[in-house]
């Protein structure tokens, strides 16, 4: 059993391993357009980004919250607060200092979640990887077996056909043999062909 054998593009590699830093970096730079733009020291600007960020933390609470929580829905809110507020912070403050440091703190976070994602990821594929290489496994010793049962029962069909032609002949050519008596070859127990002991019999 041949498998195919799948190469990865290098991009699909690399983009996870950047996502991270790409969506910080996006939302440290909106901020900072966002900023220029007017909302530096705009209280208004600020209490939005405040209850926005507060509303996607309170639904990401809430998505965790009990054993049926579904977890993917939760780490989204949570990302999505940490982006408010950061795009907050870069669109109200004064300089680069505290909106650099948020972005640093908030790359450091994603990529450690994004770390226990990946973890996770791995090891699910490696399992799934064993047992595909298991089953596999299996399928060519079935495999194997069921071709060398098919040989045998060939070479054995094979021999037999052979030695019934090889009788055959022998049979034939002792009846062509000069003073071949069937008589004598019945009375000896020797095989006789079928066509002499009818023969025989009509007579």
């Amino acid at each position: 059993m041949h498998q195919p054998i799948l190469v990865r593009h290098p991009l699909a590699v690399i983009a996870p391993k950047v996502a991270p830093a790409i969506a910080t970096s996006t939302v440290l730079i909106l901020g900072r357009i966002w900023n220029a733009n007017g909302a530096e020291h705009s209280v208004g600007n600020a209490t939005l980004m405040v209850v926005l960020a507060t509303g996607a933390a309170a639904a990401g609470a809430c998505a965790s919250v009990g054993r049926s929580g579904d977890g993917i829905l939760a780490g989204t809110c949570f990302a999505a607060s940490g982006g408010l507020a950061l795009a907050g912070v870069a669109g109200y403050a004064d300089g680069l200092s505290l909106p650099l440091l948020l972005w640093a703190l908030a790359t450091a976070v994603a990529y450690g979640l994004a770390a226990r994602y990946w973890r996770t990821d791995r090891r699910d594929t490696l399992a799934h990887e064993r047992h595909m290489s298991e089953k596999r496994e299996d399928h060519s010793h079935t495999e194997r077996i069921e071709a060398m049962r098919s040989r045998t029962q060939i070479e054995v069909a094979r021999e037999g056909a052979a030695y019934a032609t090889a009788l055959a002949e022998a049979m034939t050519a002792r009846a062509m043999l000069p003073g071949f008596d069937p008589l004598a070859v019945n009375d000896a127990g020797l095989p006789q062909l079928p066509t002499t002991h009818t023969t025989s019999k009509e007579n």
